[in-house]
Formats: C-alpha cells, sequence, structure tokens
C-alpha cells in the first residue's frame, strides 16, 4: 500500500509540476488495475487543488478530469455524489480552470450511477456560472456533449426542470458559429421539441436562436479533415424549425420572406423546409398564411428561372393541399381546403383558356400538383377544370394548341392516378369518360404525328384507370393503333404506339389476341420481297416488319399472348429458314431480339414456363440445327446463333427447377449422344456428333458452332440443378475447344466449360478437373509449334475468369500462367487484353442472372495479389514486351472501383506514367481516367514526380484520338489544384503548350482547353489562387 501511495504520489507530482501528460494515461491504469482509488487520487492531488496558483489547480483538475474520462465506468454512486459537488464547486473558480472541470463533468454525465437530483444540479450549476459563448471551441462541444448525454439517460429529472432547461440551452447556444458544435446544439433542440421538453413561454425564443441560421450559408473548407457537410447542416435544422406546430406563427412569414430571396439556395431551402413542415401542421396553424403562401409558390412556378425550384414549388404546393385536405370539418369551422383552392383556381384556371396558351403550361403543372394531394383536391380541380380543356380542344384548330390542351389533359389524369386509391369504386373522371375517349380517338386519327403521340400517352393514362375505358373503347384504340403500325413510317410515333400497345395488352390481353396479332401475321407475311422490286419499297416492308415485331414483343407481357404472339416470330424464323417470306438476316436477328425481351418481361408462370419448355425452345434448337445441316439459311449466320444465346439462357434461367432439368437433360443428350426425340422435326438424321470438330469451309458453317446453344441452357441453370452426364460433357466441351478451328466453336465450349467449372461443387473432383485442365493448356501453349494455340488460350482465359470468381484456391495457377505469356511473341498481346475480360463483368455465362458464383471484390483481391508480379515482370522483361504488361496493368487498374484506384496507384506510379508514353491508345486513355482521380488529392509521391508527369501529358494533348485529348486536358486541368509553390515553374510551358488545342478541330477539345488553360492563368497572378 505504501508503494501504491508512493506511486500515486509521484505521478501527481509529474503531471502537475513536470507537465508529464502521458503520466495522466499512467494513473488511469492505476486506477482501473485497483492499486488506487479515484477518491485517493483526489486525496493526493489535495495540495495541488488548493494552492493558490490558478495554473497548478488547473493541472490538478485535468488530471482528475482525464482519469474520469476513462475510469467512469468503475466509480460508485458515492464516489460521483462527491465528485458532482467538488466540480460544482470548482465553477466558480478561475476561468483557467473551467475547461478541466467541464471535461470533468462530461464524463459524470457518462455514469450510470448518477445520484437522484445530480443531473438537474449539474445543469443549474453550469447555466448560473458559465457562460458558455465565452468559452473556446472544444470547451463549447464538451457542454452540448454534457447535455445530449443527460437528455439519453436523465430525461425524466431534465423534464422537471420545466422551461427553465429550455432557457438555459437558449443562452448557451445563442451566439454559436462553428459548424460542428452547431450540429451538437441542433440536435440538442430537435430532442427538446420530439420529446416533449416544456418550452413555456420560451417557444419563441427556441425557434429565434436556431433559425438565425436559415437558410444555411456554409462552404466546407477543402480536404476538411471533420467531413461536415451543408447538407448536413441544412437537414438538422430543418429538422429542427418543422419540428413542432408552436414554431408555424414564427417559421411560415420567415418562409415567405425568404422566397423573395434572389439567391437559389435560399428559395430552394425555403421551399424544401416548407413542405416539409406542412407535414406537421394543421390547417388552423396555416390558415392566416395561404394567401401568402400560395401568392409566393404561384411566384416560383410562373417566374421560375430553374428546374429545381420549380418541382421544389410544386413539390411545396403538394404538401400544403394535402395537409388541408387532411382537415376534418364541423358545423362552424371553415374549409379551408376550399378556400385555399379556390385561390388556385381563380389565378391559374383562366390561363388555360388564352388564346396564345402562353401560361398554360406553369398553371396546369401548379393544378396538376394541387389535384395529385388528395381525392377532395382532385375533384374540386377536375370539375373545374376539365370542362374547360375539353372544351378548348374542340374549339381550336391549330395542331399545336390542341397537342397542348391534349397534353394537359393527360397530366391531368396521371396526377389523379397519384393519388385515388386502388380500391376506389368511383373514378373521378367519369363524368368526363365519353369526352375523354371522345378527343383521344380523333387526335390519334389525325395525321399530324404530334398529336398521335400525345394521344397514344392519353389512351395509355386512361387504360391504367379503372372504368375509363370499356371494352368497346379498348377493340377501338387497339384498331387505332394496328393501324399507326402498319402505316405510319415516323419513328417517334412507332415508339410511343408500341409502349402504348404494351401496356394496355398488359391489362387488356383478349383485344390485342383477337386482334393485334392476327393483323400483324398477315401483313409481315405479305408480298414477300421480290429482287426487282424498288429499294424504297423494301426499305418500307422492312421496316414494316421491325414495327410488327417490336409490337409483338412489347404487347407479350400476359402468359396467354405469349402462347398466341412467339408462334409468329417462330415462324418468322421458320420461314427464313426455308427461304419464304424474303425475311433479311437482319430481320432474322430482330426477331431473336423480340423473343429475348418476351422471355425478360413475360410473367414468371408454370404456363409461360411450358410453352417455352415444350414449344419454344425445341423449335429454335430443331430450326438452327435444320440450318447448319444445310448450311445455305440465314440460320446458320454466327450474327443469328449469337442473338439465339440469351434467349435461350433468359429463359432457362427463369424456368421452374423441374422444367429447367428437362430441358438441360434434352440439350445435353443431343449434343452427346445425337438424341434428337424431343425436336419437332422427325426428319433430322439420328446420332449426330455436335461436339466433334470439323473442317471449316468458306462456303458453311460448322455444325459444332451449336455449342453455343448448349452453352446458353446448362450455363444458365441454378447451382442446385446438376447438370446431366456432367463430366462427360466436360471433357468433350474441353477437347472442342482446343482442338476446333470455328472461333465461334471453340469460344463457345471454353465459356460452357468455365460455366460448368464455376458452379461445380468444391471438392476432389473439381481439383482432379482443373489439374487436368492445366496440364493440358500448359503442354499446348508451351509448345510454340502448336497450331491451336490461340484455341487453348482462350479456354485458358475463361477458366482462369471462373475461378476467380468463387475464390478457387487453384486460380493462380491458371492467372500465373497468364503472367508467364506477356512475355510470349505470339500471344503476348492477347494475354495483356485478356485482363480486360478477367476484371470485366460478363454479360451471359459467368454473370449473376446465369446463377453464377460470384464473390464480391473479386476485383480488389486480384489486384492486390497480384499486382507485385506485372511490376516484377515489367522490371524484368526486354523493352519490345514492355508493352504488354503496361497494357495489362492498364486493364486491370481502370476496372477497380475508384476508391481502390486512389489508395493503389501510387505504388504504380512509375508503371502508369510509363504507360502514358505506349503507343497503344487504349492505354493511354484507360490510364490517364485512373490517374486523373489521384491527382484531386495527389500523394507526395505523384508531387515528387510532377516533371515526368507533366512532360506526358503535354505530348498526349496532341494524340491522334480525341478521347486522349480531352482526358489529358482534363488531367492537366487538375493539375492546376496542386500546391501553387509546386506547379508555379511549369506555367510558363503549360499554358504554350495550351495555345495548340484551343484550336482543335473538336469542339469538345477546345472547350477543355479553354477551361484548363483559364486556372493555368490564374496561377501566381494578383487575385488569383
Amino acid at each position: 500500500m505504501a508503494a501504491d501511495s508512493a506511486l500515486l504520489l509521484s505521478l501527481v507530482e509529474e503531471f502537475v509540476s513536470g507537465q508529464q501528460d502521458s503520466k495522466a494515461k499512467d494513473t488511469a491504469k492505476g486506477v482501473k488495475d485497483g492499486q488506487f482509488t479515484v477518491l485517493q487520487l483526489v486525496e493526493a492531488l489535495g495540495p495541488c487543488l488548493t494552492n493558490s496558483q490558478a495554473h497548478t489547480r488547473a493541472r490538478g483538475v485535468q488530471l482528475l478530469s482525464e482519469v474520469l474520462l476513462e475510469c467512469y465506468e468503475e466509480l460508485t454512486e458515492r464516489e460521483v455524489e462527491v465528485l458532482i459537488a467538488f466540480y460544482e464547486n470548482r465553477l466558480k473558480d478561475h476561468y483557467v480552470i473551467i475547461p478541466a472541470v467541464l471535461q470533468g463533468l462530461k464524463a459524470l454525465t457518462k455514469c450510470t450511477v448518477l445520484p437522484p437530483g445530480s443531473a438537474v444540479s449539474m445543469l443549474r450549476s453550469l447555466f448560473q456560472d458559465v457562460h458558455v459563448q465565452s468559452l473556446m471551441l472544444a470547451e463549447r462541444a464538451c457542454v452540448y456533449n454534457m447535455l445530449i448525454n443527460l437528455m439519453e439517460s436523465r430525461e425524466v429529472e431534465l423534464k422537471g426542470l420545466g422551461a427553465d432547461f429550455v432557457f438555459g440551452f437558449v443562452q448557451s447556444m445563442d451566439g454559436e458559429r462553428d459548424p460542428r458544435n452547431l450540429l451538437l446544439a441542433f440536435q440538442i433542440a430537435k430532442n427538446l421539441i420530439r420529446r416533449g421538453y416544456n418550452q413555456g413561454k420560451f417557444t419563441e425564443e427556441l425557434f429565434e436562436v436556431t433559425s438565425c441560421y436559415f437558410p444555411i450559408d456554409f462552404s466546407p473548407p477543402p480536404n476538411d479533415p471533420h467531413g461536415i457537410t451543408k447538407e448536413e447542416l441544412i437537414q438538422t435544422l430543418r429538422d429542427v424549425l418543422t419540428g413542432t406546430p408552436k414554431f408555424a406563427e414564427y417559421l411560415l412569414p420567415l418562409l415567405i420572406e425568404k422566397l423573395d430571396s434572389d439567391v437559389q439556395s435560399s428559395k430552394l431551402d425555403s421551399l424544401q423546409t416548407l413542405a416539409s413542415c406542412v407535414s406537421e401542421y394543421e390547417h388552423k396553424d396555416l390558415a392566416e398564411f395561404l394567401e401568402g403562401l400560395w401568392t409566393s409558390l404561384r411566384r416560383e412556378v410562373f417566374q421560375t428561372s430553374s428546374e429545381k425550384i420549380e418541382s421544389a414549388a410544386l413539390a411545396a404546393l403538394t404538401a400544403l393541399t394535402s395537409c388541408l385536405s387532411r382537415s376534418v370539418l364541423n358545423s362552424d369551422s371553415e374549409d379551408s381546403l376550399s378556400a385555399f383552392m379556390d385561390l388556385v383556381l381563380k389565378d391559374c384556371k383562366h390561363h388555360l383558356c388564352e388564346p396564345d396558351l402562353k401560361l398554360v403550361w406553369p398553371s396546369a403543372k401548379l393544378l396538376q400538383a394541387a389535384c395529385s394531394a388528395s381525392n377532395r383536391a382532385s375533384h374540386m380541380v377536375t370539375a373545374a377544370v376539365m370542362p374547360a380543356l375539353i372544351e378548348q380542344y374542340n374549339s381550336r384548330t391549330q395542331c399545336a394548341h390542341r397537342r397542348t390542351l391534349l397534353e394537359v389533359v393527360q397530366r391531368f389524369v396521371q396526377s389523379v392516378k397519384t393519388c385515388q386509391s386502388s380500391d376506389s369504386d368511383v373514378n373521378m373522371f367519369s363524368d368526363f369518360r365519353e369526352a375523354l375517349c371522345t378527343i383521344a380517338f380523333s387526335a390519334i386519327s389525325e395525321s399530324n404525328s404530334n398529336l398521335q403521340i400525345t394521344a397514344a400517352s392519353v389512351l395509355t393514362s386512361l387504360a391504367q384507370q379503372k372504368g375509363l375505358l370499356s371494352e368497346a373503347d379498348i377493340q377501338r384504340a387497339v384498331d387505332h393503333l394496328c393501324r399507326l403500325l402498319l402505316i405510319e413510317d415516323d419513328d417517334r410515333v412507332s415508339l410511343a404506339v408500341v409502349e402504348c400497345a404494351g401496356t394496355l395488352a398488359e391489362l387488356h390481353p383478349d383485344a390485342f389476341i383477337t386482334t393485334l396479332i392476327p393483323k400483324l401475321k398477315e401483313h409481315m407475311f405479305s408480298e414477300p420481297m421480290d429482287q426487282d422490286r424498288e429499294a424504297s419499297e423494301q426499305n418500307t416492308h422492312h421496316a414494316l416488319r421491325q414495327r410488327c415485331l417490336s409490337a409483338l414483343a412489347a404487347v407479350s407481357t400476359q402468359p396467354c399472348v405469349v402462347k398466341e404472339s412467339t408462334p409468329v416470330i417462330l415462324q418468322v424464323l421458320s420461314s427464313a429458314h426455308k427461304g419464304h417470306g424474303g425475311f433479311t438476316v437482319e430481320e432474322v436477328v430482330q426477331a431473336c431480339c423480340c423473343l429475348q425481351r418476351i422471355s425478360e418481361k413475360v410473367k414468371d408462370t408454370e404456363e409461360t414456363g411450358r410453352c417455352f419448355h415444350d414449344d419454344i425452345i425445341p423449335r429454335l434448337v430443331a430450326l438452327t440445327l435444320q440450318a447448319t445441316l444445310q448450311g445455305e439459311s440465314p440460320l446458320a449466320q454466327e450474327e443469328v446463333l449469337c442473338a439465339l444465346v440469351p434467349v435461350i439462357s433468359t429463359s432457362c434461367s427463369r424456368l421452374q427447377p423441374q422444367l429447367a432439368a428437362q430441358t438441360a437433360d434434352r440439350l445435353v443428350s443431343l449434343f452427346l449422344d445425337g438424341d434428337v426425340s424431343f425436336l419437332p422435326d422427325n426428319s433430322l438424321p439420328a446420332n449426330i456428333c455436335l461436339l466433334k470438330p470439323q473442317k471449316q469451309h468458306d462456303d458453311s458453317c460448322s455444325q459444332s458452332q451449336l455449342v453455343c446453344l448448349l452453352m446458353a441452357c446448362v450455363c444458365s441453370l441454378p447451382k442446385t440443378l446438376e447438370v446431366p452426364q456432367c463430366d462427360r460433357l466436360l471433357l468433350e466441351l474441353e477437347g472442342l475447344s482446343c482442338t476446333s478451328l470455328h472461333p465461334l466453336s471453340y469460344t463457345s465450349a471454353a465459356k460452357c466449360f468455365a460455366g460448368l467449372v464455376n458452379k461445380r461443387a468444391q471438392g476432389d473432383s473439381l481439383s482432379l478437373l482443373i489439374e487436368r485442365t492445366i496440364q493440358r493448356v500448359c503442354s499446348e501453349l508451351d509448345c510454340s509449334s502448336s497450331s491451336v494455340r490461340t484455341q487453348t488460350f482462350t479456354l485458358l482465359i475463361w477458366v482462369s475468369k471462373a475461378l476467380l470468381l468463387r475464390y478457387h484456391p487453384l486460380t493462380s495457377a491458371f492467372t500465373d500462367k497468364i503472367f508467364s505469356l506477356l512475355d510470349d511473341a505470339e500471344l503476348g498481346p492477347m494475354a495483356a487484353d485478356s485482363f480486360s475480360l478477367l476484371m470485366s463483368d460478363s454479360a451471359d455465362v459467368l454473370s449473376r442472372g446465369c446463377h453464377a458464383d460470384v464473390r464480391i471484390m473479386y476485383r480488389q483481391r486480384f489486384f492486390s495479389e497480384n499486382s507485385h508480379k506485372l511490376v516484377q515482370g515489367f522490371n524484368a522483361a526486354p523493352q519490345e514486351k514492355k508493352p504488354n504488361y503496361l497494357k495489362a496493368l492498364s486493364n486491370i487498374v481502370s476496372k477497380l472501383p475508384q476508391q481502390v484506384q486512389v489508395t493503389e496507384l501510387p505504388a504504380l506510379l512509375s508503371l502508369l506514367l510509363e504507360a502514358l508514353t505506349c503507343p497503344d491508345g487504349g492505354v493511354q486513355l484507360s490510364t490517364l481516367s485512373c490517374l486523373q482521380p489521384v491527382l484531386i488529392n495527389p500523394p507526395q509521391t505523384l508531387i515528387q514526380q510532377l516533371e515526368a508527369l507533366v512532360s506526358r501529358l503535354l505530348v498526349l494533348i496532341s494524340s491522334a484520338q480525341m478521347n486522349v485529348r480531352v482526358a489529358s486536358l482534363r488531367c492537366i486541368h487538375t493539375l492546376s489544384y496542386f500546391p501553387v509553390h509546386e506547379v508555379l515553374p511549369f506555367r510558363a510551358r503549360v499554358l504554350r503548350a495550351l495555345a495548340k488545342p484551343l484550336d482543335d478541330k473538336k469542339r469538345l477539345v477546345r472547350s477543355e482547353a479553354v477551361i484548363a488553360r483559364g486556372e493555368w492563368f490564374l496561377l501566381g497572378s494578383p487575385g488569383g489562387r
């Protein structure tokens, strides 16, 4: 005990007299370890705490406070009581002691054993004895943190203070300017309001002390370590100001005043605050300010110079109308909503009827914003506005005016849809149904394309609302849509019609099954193209077929429609295969794309699955198989087969598990055993060998290229489904990928092999398969005379990606082989390009959409494990091989997330600077895109290499590629923000070099050059940076 006492006295002496701040931690450790207690520490500090020198007392209190900050959880209730009494007394001491006292009180507010009444006692002493705003920033923050701590743990006690607590806080906060402390103060004010503290007669004072900061005008300094943003301050202050209806009488006049400001940010903040506060208010809080609010909102829409301001004003009007709509009417109360809507209609309705329609859109937007707020508001607006709009439309003769009015009608229908409940039986437009249908059908019958487009939008909006279109109206709409599809060659009209047809078909499929699909089919297969016909007529018929196919895809969202539309598309493929109808390869590809769109968006039901499993997939496989056997069919074209891959992949990935397994079993049997029994055409020869490489002929494609369809099926299955005969299939795919001479065949085989490896369960069989594959790959690639090195390398890169995505431990065996090939004379450029494939998301086989095993952050992992190999290889490589390493590095780094680039690139800076000298424009561009985010916050290593960086960038502004010139100019622009003393020596040189791109033939280059040159001119200039 004597030794512990001596140690304590020694620590106190060294901290107080020796000014050794580290002894505070040693003292706290002693308290935690039980060598001495806090009260023993107080006794040891006795001579210091009673010393006549204020600084000595301050050091003594500081030691005690720092120990308490570390050990407050160890205190007993009795110790806390004694310490609180001590600290409250110290608040009356010399001002130099106050910071340490506040730190001690802050530590005590964190204690869970605060005696009853101590929270009130501390606050009374604090508010009476301390003038908070005369303290330094850290001490003021300490006070705010004390209040937050006590409000969290002793809320009931603090509420017992009544309005005195609010008054004390107002006095403490009044005059605060530091944004860090304002965040704390706003949090306290928010808690006061939201948790029901009694504000008493200090409501206005609380509002005044917080609202004086509105609107927030704060710009954080560059590289701000505290990370406080203007948006954060705005939101916390808004939470305070909008937290209680008691502020309404003060806040609403303030918002009206700020809306008169010329500062755009002030207007925007005021409008957003208004929209937020009215959600908390009742109609009686708004009553006396409605006219002023409406005047301000109307002005912001009528005279707006900013789309953001206009949108915020409309959102505020919607929120305001919604608040008024919540009012409960009784016999002696005024209908606030009705009075407000009278104001709105009085100022807006007459603009809808003006001859020139100058203010029709601002007025319509205001009315639509009010209309979308509630059912009551919608009834009022529609009853007043719709008759006038319909009358105006019928009386106008100019197409531009009629289109404008029709667009306004469409927006009203759409705005009512947003507020009308789905279970409502009565539609607000029921009284105007016939008139609306009449003008919509009248407009769509016009020859003006703009009117037709708008009418299609109106029909879409009407169809989406219950009861506005009868069965006869739907049939009439379908007839009009069909007519436009068949005769209208304007692309904009076709797009609008297809979009409208898609919406209507989802709601009313029967009309499209009985009318649209048969008519489209009839015209698609009529008038086959002859070689002797004029080119213009052929193009017209080609455009018609494209529109029909797009429409078939758009309307096929319901299973019943799909059963009728897909046979038509399959018939297109069949006719093209047989040479009937004059279908071009482009039309066949579009038919395949339409099937893909259908498979993506059709509702996922068993009926749909059966349709694809029983009809579509077998027909597609049969047609392509017949085409490859004949060799002359358009379906044997590579671009058609590539278009069929996503059709089968998407449909198989969405099949029910049982159907997916059956489909996979059928296709695997076809490719391995030649089993064609499931195909609809029995004329196919049995025992076809589809996975055996065949010699490539000039006039025909190999049957083995159909492996792309097998890939699409088996690689899109979920991991839970086992591929039948998987080992045998993998063996055949490996052989085909390494021996075929047809690029589509060996690439598809390699991708299929990789897709199966990616999903295969971990275990010895997978390890043996991978080892066998790497042995074969290495033996072929190591033989420089081999004729299939390209094919084998294709397998290597796809298997590498499959293993990389799933973090397989044997991945490095494959990726190391790719790194070694960077020195290969034949495959080096391919190896460098392959890293782009490794790091990119796969569109088909190895994607999450195909249920591949894709782990998070695989790119970052690959980079961190292999970047040093690139550096070592680059340093050891001969000069002629170095570009391969630079290209590989560029392909890897450019695919990394920007946050990783910023942290990792400094270590690779020398290679990146070297990459800028690489003659490959792609390498230059990706390297520049990697460098630019790093230049914003440059590391010291980059500043040290500034000479080399500037020299290389100035060379690139004369590049033959426009994108490289633009990217290099942006980097040069960013360099101007480096420390002035570092970049000033380059100013004259850079300005001379930037004179040339000012006359560049490309506008984008000239624009970037002007911006960059302007910033460099300001360097070192009077008034500049």
